[in-house]
């Protein structure tokens, strides 16, 4: 006897998760937002240069060992030397790859190989990099100000050696505050960069990285770390409770994640920063166990109850061909979602956990996923919060056409600026293009013309 069909339910959708056409009215208003085509007249051939490493995995396999070698280059010429040296060793697959591969193998044209590797490196740097100072920055900054986008500037430079260089980066960052503090008083005002609903935004921004604090940071004693760098992080809140400022703790690889969140609570929980200042940390979604540490975050919230809301910025996460590489050789578990959807979707539960949190937390979404952009925004509603509860972050040389687009909606946009010169942001510089030039990255997808229902699709 034939049996009868068991009707089954159609799953229960999750709490304050957005109905997926919300999401698709809030992304097509995005898109018809962004323009057609490129920012600025040169900006073909940065993209040329993206499409070569996008395509070609030795290229890009080049550019990671650049990174090994990055602490030993001086200058400009010995930054393209290395590059031509790394070239002549790989074997590209890509046309233009083989013919620098070629050029740099070359004795008779290995000089010229350097000179326009070190060019190439000098032109993508301008696309990411603020400026070499502080002050050679400020133009550029209060130029986005006045077109209403906000701003956090990174002093570049990753991690420090020695008890000198950390020294001279929290000098560093004490200088960036006082000189953009400075120099923010005078830019006019922007009422919807400088509050939200729960009060007063500062104008001058700046994030930091521990590891550049202290050269102490070990996986297997976290507590020295944290003690070597608190003297410093201390002087920094300091200045910035002085002037008014945010300071935001970046966070970095998972061998430095547990020793920084734990510095970073420890610090603010002091009667000290109680009521300021204005300072916030980062929450990866790529990690698998980024929501146990969300839970972590906000019983910290709730225990201390500091009068200045923690704000929470939340990214995809920059060190996953690191994380992924790391385990491997050492045979552990992959700590990082090994599939893109896996990530998206893990990105968009944190999104939902961290806006239903507030007014404990600020939330901040760092990303260039026009779908993740679209879901917070659509969840806005669904929480009873307004435009300004939420903040989009952007990173400058990448993100600079969505984050117009946004702010030409009314919503408050912050660009991530870094600071230095070339050869203290050759690792940076490197990631950004990683991440610019993977496969599965929506703006390259976007720049194929990918069909945006698409993009816009649940992962």
């Amino acid at each position: 006897m034939r049996s009868e069909a068991i009707p089954t339910r159609a799953p229960r959708p999750e709490p304050h998760a957005p109905a997926q056409e919300r999401v698709l009215a809030v992304g097509r208003r995005i898109d018809g937002s962004l323009p057609a085509h490129g920012r600025s007249p040169g900006g073909w051939l940065d993209e040329a240069l993206m499409r070569v490493c996008a395509c070609d995995e030795h290229l890009r396999a080049a550019l990671f060992r650049f990174i090994d070698v990055r602490p030993a280059c001086r200058n400009r010429r010995e930054l393209g030397e290395h590059l031509a040296a790394l070239l002549a060793e790989a074997r590209p697959a890509s046309c233009a790859g083989r013919v620098a591969a070629t050029l740099a193998r070359s004795p008779f044209s290995r000089q010229a190989a350097a000179l326009a590797a070190g060019a190439a490196a000098q032109r993508v740097a301008h696309r990411f990099i603020v400026g070499s100072t502080v002050p050679h920055a400020l133009a550029s900054v209060e130029r986005m100000w006045r077109d209403g986008v906000g701003s956090s500037l990174d002093l570049l430079g990753e991690e420090s050696v020695s008890e000198g260089e950390a020294d001279s980066y929290a000098a560093r960052c004490v200088d960036a505050l006082r000189v953009l503090a400075q120099s923010a008083r005078r830019w006019p005002e922007r009422p919807l960069l400088e509050a939200d609903s729960l009060g007063r935004l500062p104008r001058a921004n700046l994030s930091v990285k521990v590891t550049a604090l202290t050269p102490a940071i070990r996986a297997d004693a976290p507590q020295r770390g944290i003690e070597d760098a608190l003297a410093r992080l201390r002087s920094i809140l300091r200045c910035a409770r002085e002037l008014d400022a945010h300071v935001h703790v970046d966070m970095e690889s998972l061998g430095s994640r547990e020793t920084v969140l734990g510095l970073v609570l420890e610090l603010l929980a002091e009667p000290e920063f109680a009521a300021g200042p204005s300072a916030g940390l980062v929450l990866q979604a790529y990690l698998r166990d980024s929501p146990e540490e969300l839970e972590q975050i906000l019983a910290w919230v709730a225990r201390t109850g500091r009068s200045s809301p923690l704000t929470v910025r939340l990214v995809k996460g920059a060190y996953w061909d690191h994380e992924v590489v790391e385990a491997r050789q050492h045979g552990w578990a992959v700590p990082v979602f090994e599939r893109r959807a896996d990530c998206d979707r893990n990105f968009e539960r944190l999104t939902r956990r961290l806006l239903s949190a507030r007014p404990r937390v600020r939330v901040a979404l760092g990303s260039h996923n026009l779908r993740s952009i679209a879901h917070g925004i659509a969840c806005l509603p669904l929480l009873g919060l307004e435009a300004q509860d939420i903040e989009l972050q952007v990173l400058r040389g990448l993100g600079d056409d969505i984050g117009r687009a946004l702010a030409g909606m009314g919503l408050r946009v912050r660009v991530y600026c870094p600071v230095g010169d070339l050869v203290q942001g050759m690792a940076y510089l490197v990631r950004r293009m990683l991440e610019n030039t993977a496969n599965d990255s929506f703006l390259q997808a976007r720049a194929r013309g990918a069909d945006l229902e698409r993009l816009l699709a649940q992962p």
